[in-house]
């Protein structure tokens, strides 16, 4: 049994899509990252840098103790590997596969993050961030949609970790005020994976846990973007 400590973000989607993807068994175990529960000492100790998602798997491979992780490109490999789905083991592909993961990780998810920040829940409006960041949102838009028509199917070829890391972020593009239409290969690539059941089953997962709609209180957003100071100090 696999324990997800989750929230339903982009970057917890990733973990459950995969789940999903796997059929491997495991139980939700919410973190109310508005709440300050990522702050616990309990959460800490399996995810130190305080951050949705982290997994507990009970049955490792090869068997020996409980095996905890944090981040979620190390998660998704981990999975990948367990499962022996969604990433390939033939040198050249599996690098492929990789390298398009790093890039999400390092590079698409960061950006729209800040920009949705900036876009949504700053307190003021920052013209030089909004810029800033807009661009290179659409920059990296660019970037999958220029190989997305290179590969004519999923990012690195076959559907792969890759795509299932980058999905959950391209699903926030209403909200990062952008269109699909401006990149045509995303847009088909995002309707054909938005489509796989096995995808909706994972956006399912902890949905009444999601945030209402409207003004965010103080509390909730002190822990949601002033978190390093909540951090228990030694």
């Amino acid at each position: 049994m696999i324990d997800l400590h989750y929230w339903p973000t982009p970057n917890g989607w990733k973990v459950s899509i995969l789940l999903e993807e796997c059929g491997l068994p495991y139980r939700v175990l919410p973190v109310n990252i508005g709440a300050g529960a990522q702050f616990t000492p309990e959460f800490l100790a399996i995810s130190p840098n305080n951050r949705i998602p982290a997994i507990v798997d009970h049955a490792p491979a090869g068997g020996g103790a409980s095996l905890a992780l944090f981040e979620s490109g190390a998660i998704l490999q981990y999975l990948a590997e367990k499962a022996g789905r969604f990433l390939p083991t033939e040198l050249a592909a599996r690098y492929g596969v990789l390298q398009w993961l790093a890039w999400q990780v390092g590079g698409l998810g960061p950006m729209a993050g800040q920009n949705g920040h900036f876009l949504l829940y700053a307190p003021e409006k920052i013209p030089y961030a909004i810029d800033r960041y807009g661009a290179e949102v659409r920059r990296l838009y660019g970037v999958l949609d220029r190989q997305l028509a290179h590969t004519g199917a999923c990012i690195a070829g076959d559907y792969s970790i890759a795509d299932i890391a980058t999905f959950p972020w391209v699903m926030t593009h209403k909200a990062q005020q952008l269109s699909l239409d401006d990149w045509p290969h995303v847009k088909r690539w995002y309707a054909e994976l938005r489509a796989r059941p096995q995808v909706q089953a994972g956006l399912a997962v902890g949905k009444a846990l999601r945030r209402p709609a409207g003004p965010m209180d103080e509390e909730t957003r002190r822990h949601l973007f002033r978190g390093t100071s909540a951090a228990p100090q030694d």
